[in-house]
């Protein structure tokens, strides 16, 4: 595994990034933490998603080489469920928007696999493969409905850009969707994961190239220069991620994006 170029960026400078990227000689990964949607917290010092994305990239740094993605699963799922209290067990079952949880695109040298655990996206010599959650299309189009409802009722661009009421409209479906957590889609939270909706993609030995990110990325290119380029042209002519693009979050005024993004590009 030879890695070209690499980048992680948090979206606001003043926090914490909840993405990271873990390389070791036998595995490349991809871990992007999930943004919390409720005031419920596991640490004092660290967001849900950050210490997710931290106790994931540990168990990456650990796990045996020769591992496959279902012996993956259940161990990362281990790992995570170590840091809840017996005393929270019912309450998480009941609530995952409570949970820690993370999405991860995962590189396995020996087993010259890609696995997608929730929404992340991968290029393989070219070729676009994600696996986003099935209802973030439907919140990002009535998002942008609504907040093009507001711009036409006298609401400025600058207004939402600093408090968006137009992601504050779509919070409550966004946390009720998260019920189907591990249901109808597959995330790392300390449960059972849904294997059946992790992609795993196998490759063949020849040479390829290979670029792993987050969703932090909108249009995701073979090279980061022609990602980033791409992602400053959204900022400049879509801020609120209502148009060319659609997303459940907007660039925020004095954030550097409107998520966390992280992004490697190796050969193998």
């Amino acid at each position: 595994m030879k890695i070209i170029e690499q980048k992680i960026q948090g979206k606001d400078p003043e926090k914490k990034c909840e993405d990271g990227i873990v390389v070791t000689d036998d595995f490349i990964a991809v871990i992007d933490g999930s943004t919390a949607k409720t005031n419920y917290r596991h640490s004092r010092f660290r967001s849900n998603g950050r210490q997710a994305m931290r106790l994931t990239g540990k168990y990456i740094k650990k796990m045996p080489k020769g591992i496959d993605c279902h012996k993956f699963l259940i161990g990362v799922t281990n790992y995570i469920r170590r840091e809840y209290k017996k005393s929270e067990t019912e309450h998480l079952l009941l609530h995952p928007e409570d949970r820690l949880t993370c999405s991860a695109i995962i590189y396995s040298r020996l087993q010259r696999q890609l696995w997608l655990v929730g929404d992340c996206q991968c290029l393989i010599d070219g070729e676009l493969i994600d696996n986003p959650k099935p209802e973030e299309a439907v919140h990002a189009a009535k998002r942008s409905e609504y907040a093009k409802k507001l711009l036409s009722q006298g609401t400025t661009v600058d207004q939402l850009l600093t408090k968006d009421a137009s992601r504050e409209y779509i919070m409550a479906d966004m946390v009720e969707s998260m019920k189907q957590q591990n249901v109808s889609y597959a995330v790392i939270d300390g449960f059972r994961i849904a294997e059946q909706f992790v992609k795993v993609i196998t490759l063949d030995f020849q040479p390829h190239h290979i670029v792993m990110a987050s969703d932090g990325y909108p249009f995701l290119r073979e090279t980061l220069d022609e990602s980033e380029q791409l992602l400053r042209q959204q900022q400049e002519n879509d801020p609120l991620n209502i148009d060319t693009f659609l997303a459940c979050k907007a660039f925020l005024n004095g954030q550097d994006s409107f998520d966390d993004r992280s992004y490697i590009r190796f050969e193998i």
